[in-house]
């Protein structure tokens, strides 16, 4: 038996319901904020990453999914999302266009790691992207969406963590700093830190391996370093949130893991999910990644969001996302008995019913195999079915049909015609 490959996942019915009703939150609350949905290619040219994402990151380095095609072109299966949306807006003269651009993104990313709880090799990612404002009101404006979708999912006490790693600058100096910290603790460092101490000292801020933890502790802060119009903004930045009454902390061994931010990082997390994989939601600026994609100087902002991650954490908060089952409408119609015609008379009766019902709205089903009454009733129990509709051999000569509520118990004839305004009234009023 062929099984799926490690790291992706089936989601299957009731499960999907809730990924339904996930997809639907995020969408909803990017609306409110006036964003507009892009759809991005699955595969991208390779290039397009290792130049924005950077090529010393995990990402480039160990966990991209990268092949050639039959011309011999280096493709990638995308492993986020800023990068393919900074190359559509680049590509189709979005730069020319009126700014700020707020565009969203959501589908699958792929990432060659160990599969943990909530993240997978092939995981789903929803996203934000504002283009074309340099102001912390926007490094605001995102940092609030983010944190109304954890909102509207139950996810009380999440908390906002912030830092800013300065500009090109003002960078240069504090890498410095940070190079002079970790050479006399050269051989103390894992082998990817050491590697890459040289070409971006940065990474060992963002080490996974303990022993860098404890080496980069003590390190120089990026926030000691930041130039006049970075101390500025962050200054900003942290006054807008406090006037809105957000709280947040400051890390400053904070940087993210990939090159193209500047300024702002930060992440929300969701202290219940356990310090190992607490965080939620990542984002940042990167003011200068249009130009580094051959474009005009355009500043941007946004986050990436692991919706998988998102579900895990909603199954423990306030609002477990309910997986749905349920249905209005169930028409029950056994076989009939006096012959072909008739029985023929009554599956198109049945099909009839069911479109009509289902164009006004309400969902519907029936049982196609026409088994006994007794067990249509068993099967719309099991669909959680509010009402049932019994048409049968009867009902089609008075052109009527039996109506029973499945939550009160109570049963009426009404006329054919009817079954819409009785059903629908009900269904309306809950």
């Amino acid at each position: 038996m062929i099984k799926s490959p490690r790291g992706t996942s089936d989601v299957l019915p009731p499960e999907s319901a809730k990924w339904i009703y996930l997809e639907g939150v995020v969408r909803e609350v990017a609306r409110r904020y006036n964003f507009d949905e892009i759809r991005l290619p699955t595969f991208e040219h390779s290039e397009l990453f290792s130049r924005t994402v950077g090529e010393t990151t995990d990402i480039v380095e160990k966990e991209m999914y990268t092949f050639k095609d039959k011309t011999g072109r280096d493709l990638t299966l995308r492993p986020e999302g800023t990068a393919g949306v900074a190359r559509a807006f680049l590509e189709h003269g979005m730069a020319g266009g009126p700014l700020p651009r707020k565009l969203y993104y959501l589908g699958p990313m792929f990432r060659y790691e160990k599969p943990q709880a909530g993240r997978y090799r092939e995981h789903r990612q929803f996203g934000v992207e504002v283009f074309g404002s340099p102001s912390p009101h926007s490094d605001v404006e995102v940092i609030t969406l983010a944190m109304d979708i954890a909102d509207e999912l139950g996810l009380t006490g999440t908390e906002l963590v912030l830092n800013s790693i300065g500009c090109p600058k003002c960078r240069g100096e504090y890498k410095e700093a940070l190079v002079a910290h970790l050479v006399p603790r050269f051989d103390e460092l894992c082998s990817d830190c050491r590697s890459r101490l040289k070409r971006n000292p940065l990474r060992a801020l963002d080490c996974k391996n303990e022993g860098c933890k404890l080496l980069v502790a003590g390190a120089p802060a990026s926030l000691d370093y930041l130039c006049d119009d970075c101390r500025e903004h962050w200054d900003r930045l942290r006054l807008i949130l406090t006037s809105v009454g957000i709280p947040y902390s400051v890390d400053k061994s904070l940087v993210r893991g990939i090159d193209y931010y500047t300024r702002t990082v930060f992440e929300l997390k969701w202290p219940p999910l356990g310090a190992a994989g607490n965080t939620v939601c990542g984002g940042g600026r990167y003011d200068g990644l249009i130009e580094q994609l051959g474009g005009p100087p355009v500043p941007g902002v946004g986050f990436g969001m692991g919706l998988e991650r998102m579900l895990l954490a909603s199954e423990k908060g306030e609002k477990p996302i309910k997986t749905g089952g349920e249905i209005d409408l169930f028409i029950v119609a056994p076989k009939a008995k006096d012959g072909q015609a008739e029985d023929a008379d009554l599956q198109a009766r049945t099909l009839d019913l069911a479109r009509r019902v289902r164009k006004r709205g309400l969902t519907c089903d029936f049982d196609p195999l026409q088994r006994s009454m007794k067990a249509q009733m068993k099967q719309a129990d099991r669909m959680n079915a509010r009402f049932v509709v019994i048409l049968g051999e009867e009902e089609l000569r008075t052109n009527s049909v039996a109506v029973r509520s499945m939550r009160d118990g109570w049963q009426k004839t009404v006329p054919l015609e009817d079954v819409f305004t009785v059903v629908g009234e009900a269904v309306r009023n809950g």
